[in-house]
């Protein structure tokens, strides 16, 4: 028996799957069971933006466990406050407390519950083409398709349209009509609504897995500005791209915003241990100093997972991961896809920020229909299913979501290896192509 048989399988339809089982990895590289190596080009789900064993995250995590391995929230641990001073440190002004998690969905529900204890009110707001995770709230903000299953319509969840020039619901046609299109939408959205019924709007600062949208600039300004007019807590979804992953420590840090709460996991430790939380701003803070935070986790600030982020913090302050971060997007990714592209009619739009960007396939141009239907599966998803397949028969993990191409790899790529899995694109990107004949 296949010991994967026994595992119930997330987002997937359960049976026999064929995929590879890695033993082990270093650097940008997994090893499967037969010793074959992959480059992994996404990160795995964009979480180890170190790469695969990393000594000092490692050695972090081993010497912990060698002092203290686990200890309840309500005590005080030495090497929790010393992540959390380190996230403080590299976070957006005002930004001075942390609530830890064991991931990003648990962070989201966390900070919707702290928004509504902090002003009372019951509605949310959140874009569309937009993951917030999977549990009961977050996957009711959730704006792409994966909500749908799971979507009662009950969570005081209220969606609107975020910047997207590629497929504009506004009718613009530069990123500066897009911003200010999309930015009067908003504030119709509220006020249609009715400010006084709106705790909180959560926003990724750029886009992830729902499709690498970088917004224009001035929008984020533009969306703070709104929330603090309103009274409306403003809530950054920085789960995937905190961290450095766009080429500053935050998102929000590319329009010089500060957000009321922060969420982040991934890559504040690589992924090597379960964590995740919510930077607390001072306001918030100041809500429960006086009466206690309802709500709580057996695990919230896990002591190997603190210890996982003081090394990599560490870490990518001494390799100055951030800065390489934005010049592998200035000057290997986006110009290598470019280059993709012009090679591959599959390809629509090319578009990202950092170490995070994404190939939106499409059967036309023009007219800019997708490659596959939304929810594809069976035959209507074969051009992704055969992209995908040619790109592991080459040795090359990717993340392909829908029509897209998310191209991720680890912050510390080298420039090598980086041109190696574009070369591997190049060449699987041919399967795609033949769909369209």
């Amino acid at each position: 028996m296949d010991l994967d048989d026994l595992v119930f399988h997330p987002w997937s339809v359960q049976g026999p799957r064929n995929v590879p089982t890695f033993v082990g990895g270093s650097g940008s590289y997994l090893t499967d069971a037969t010793g074959r190596r992959f480059l992994d080009f996404s990160s795995q789900l964009v979480f180890a933006s170190l790469g695969h064993q990393h000594p000092r995250i490692v050695a972090a995590v081993k010497e912990q466990a060698d002092r203290l391995c686990t200890l309840a929230p309500g005590y005080a641990s030495d090497i929790r406050g010393e992540a959390a001073r380190l996230i403080v440190d590299v976070a957006p002004d005002g930004l001075g407390h942390v609530l830890f998690t064991t991931g990003g969905t648990e962070a989201i529900e966390h900070a919707v519950r702290m928004a509504r204890q902090h002003n009372g009110r019951p509605k949310v707001l959140a874009a569309y083409r937009s993951y917030h995770g999977s549990t009961t709230t977050s996957i009711h903000l959730t704006g792409d398709p994966r909500r749908w299953a799971s979507d009662t319509g009950a969570a005081g969840v209220v969606h609107f349209f975020g910047p997207f020039l590629y497929r504009s619901a506004f009718g613009a046609s530069t990123p500066e009509e897009e911003c200010e299109r999309a930015l009067a939408h908003l504030e119709q959205v509220v006020l249609l609504e009715g400010p006084s019924t709106i705790s909180a709007l959560v926003l990724e600062p750029v886009t992830g897995s729902s499709g690498v949208i970088v917004p224009p600039a001035g929008y984020l300004r533009g969306v703070r500005d709104v929330c603090s007019r309103h009274g409306i807590v403003f809530i950054a979804d920085e789960v995937l791209v905190g961290f450095g992953r766009t080429g500053e420590w935050f998102g929000v840090d590319h329009d010089g915003v500060a957000p009321d709460l922060l969420v982040f996991a991934k890559g504040v430790n690589s992924g090597y241990v379960p964590l995740g939380g919510v930077l607390v701003g001072d306001s918030i803070y100041e809500t429960f100093t006086n009466r206690p935070y309802p709500a709580g986790m057996t695990y919230s600030g896990h002591p190997l997972a603190c210890a996982a982020a003081v090394g990599a913090i560490g870490a990518m302050n001494d390799e100055g991961i951030v800065a390489s971060a934005a010049r592998l997007g200035n000057l290997i990714i986006g110009p290598g896809l470019t280059k993709l592209a012009e090679n591959h009619p599959c390809i629509g739009d090319v578009r990202g920020i950092g170490g995070l960007w994404t190939l939106e396939l499409v059967r036309d141009r023009q007219t800019k229909e997708p490659l596959v239907p939304v929810g594809a599966t069976g035959g209507a998803n074969a051009p992704m299913a055969a992209f995908a397949k040619a790109c592991l028969g080459r040795g090359l993990l990717p993340l392909v979501l829908g029509n897209r191409i998310h191209v991720a790899p680890p912050l510390n790529v080298t420039d090598r290896d980086a041109a190696t899995g574009l070369a591997i694109l190049d060449e699987a990107l041919a399967e795609a192509d033949a769909f369209l004949a």
